[in-house]
């Protein structure tokens, strides 16, 4: 596959204690936990939106501009098609809704990674 300079998600090994709050927000499988510790499994798989920093506790994911392979649509159907993912819902860390009642989002509050769902995120915003 093609390489290319784009964004692309970074783990810090040194960091990263492998609690697995990382995975569930890769909507295309990107990330495992292999070995004990969270992995971009595939360049391909990883289309480099971040979904996934905001949930770190320890901040080990970034994003960084650097060579990868080419993100492949057709590589992140094959792969999820095949490697059905384990779901951990999220649930709004002021309301306790979950992401089946309404969307929510990851965000970063007193120094913590937590969820906000869009019905309280007004709020936190505006105070």
């Amino acid at each position: 596959m093609a390489k290319a300079k784009r964004p692309i998600v970074r783990i810090d090994e040194e960091k990263c204690t492998g609690c697995g709050l990382c995975v569930s927000p890769c909507a295309e499988g990107a990330i495992e936990i292999r070995d004990g510790k969270a992995r971009v499994i595939k360049e391909e798989l990883c289309d480099g939106a971040g979904f996934c920093i905001g949930t770190c506790p320890e901040g080990a994911l970034t994003v960084e501009e650097r060579e990868a392979e080419e993100f492949s649509e057709e590589a992140v159907h094959k792969h999820t098609q095949s490697n059905p993912r384990n779901y951990i819902p999220q649930k709004c860390f002021r309301c306790g809704r979950n992401e089946d009642e309404l969307p929510i989002m990851p965000c970063r509050s007193a120094g913590e990674s937590l969820w906000v769902c869009t019905r309280c995120l007004p709020a936190l915003i505006h105070g």
